[in-house]
């Protein structure tokens, strides 16, 4: 049987990736060109900055990722690339991209969930997972709890009402001191502090038990600074970070595998750029331990974004046939099929 290899582009953020992966599952190569540097400075990612930077740096990240794999255009079976859910001047430059390399060495095209890629990252790593299975989507942007019924089938379970668990680490983390990216530098701090030095709450929504809150976590730990400030007393920023890691980590977990005793599920995916957070895959790994569930995560080079993943999610709907016309868009707010916005 022929082997299929699929470009995949990335280009959703702050991130300008490439990737060549044969047969959805096996990685020949994985570009990444970051600007957290750049964006550093700013204390976050600045859109238009971000944009330039991919129309910079594109052609470069593609030439390397097909050099790499060993592979020239006319080897591939099919371009890849995310349009949607990210900053859409961002999305722009790698759609553009992905559609005049598929127009002029005559590829089908197919367009990816960035959302979808993060869960679809898991398959690089486990031969043996198919769906269906829970999925616990953490990222800057997104926080979700969905079951993955089939191959770019998602059925959504829950989701944050106001902050994703990656935005609120960014949020304490510039509240505290310690800049941007927020979420690896609070696990950094986390680790020289006490996690029961502060009670912070652990948000609930009244009826939807799969559903998140954040913004009354990230409003504790600012009333908490506030009042520090005012009556002069000395707050240690580990104490702080170790905290509130913690009480985002039990939120996350206890939902997620309430969820999987809840429903029956035995596995459960962990995804996303907050996957990466050891606390997180520690506590996990416990509770999925403690019942009998198994679980399943990218390595971090996989959590965060890249164009791999974009590359096996692309794969999946090449094999069922789906391809993408010539009037696929950025859709900066594209929900995951089975999605109501």
């Amino acid at each position: 049987m022929k082997d299929i290899l699929v470009l995949g582009i990335e280009s959703s953020c702050d991130e300008t990736a490439a990737s060549v992966v044969r047969n959805g599952r096996e990685v020949l190569s994985n570009v990444i060109s970051s600007q957290i540097a750049l964006h550093t400075q700013y204390g976050g990612v600045v859109p238009e900055l971000a944009s330039r930077k991919h129309i910079e740096n594109i052609n470069t990240v593609i030439e390397q990722a097909l050099s790499e794999a060993g592979v020239t255009l006319s080897d591939l079976d099919a371009v890849g690339v995310t349009y949607g859910p990210g900053l859409v001047g961002a999305l722009l430059v790698g759609v553009a991209e992905a559609k005049a390399i598929a127009y002029a060495a005559k590829l089908p095209l197919v367009g990816v969930n960035h959302i979808e890629g993060h869960v679809c990252a898991n398959l690089i790593e486990h031969p043996d997972l198919e769906p269906p299975f829970l999925c616990l989507i953490v990222s800057g942007g997104h926080t979700h709890l969905a079951r993955m019924r089939d191959y770019g089938d998602f059925e959504i379970l829950g989701r944050t009402r106001d902050d994703a668990a990656g935005e609120a680490f960014d949020k304490v983390a510039r509240a505290i001191g310690l800049g941007y990216p927020g979420g690896p530098k609070i696990e950094k701090a986390a680790e020289r502090g006490n996690p029961h030095a502060i009670e912070f709450p652990r948000g609930k929504v009244d009826g939807s038990p799969h559903d998140f809150s954040f913004s009354g976590m990230k409003s504790a730990v600012l009333n908490y600074l506030n009042h520090a400030s005012m009556t002069g007393e000395t707050v240690r920023q580990e104490d702080v970070a170790a905290s509130f890691q913690a009480a985002v980590v039990d939120v996350l977990v206890s939902r997620a595998v309430g969820a999987a005793v809840e429903l029956g599920q035995d596995k459960l995916v962990l995804a996303g750029g907050v996957a990466s957070n050891g606390a997180l895959r520690r506590a996990m790994a416990e509770a999925c331990r403690r019942e009998g569930i198994t679980l399943y995560s990218p390595s971090p080079v996989y959590c965060t974004d890249n164009a791999a993943m974009i590359a096996v999610a692309a794969h999946y709907h090449y094999i069922r046939g789906e391809r993408a016309d010539w009037s696929l868009n950025a859709v900066p707010n594209l929900p995951l099929k089975g999605e109501m916005l």
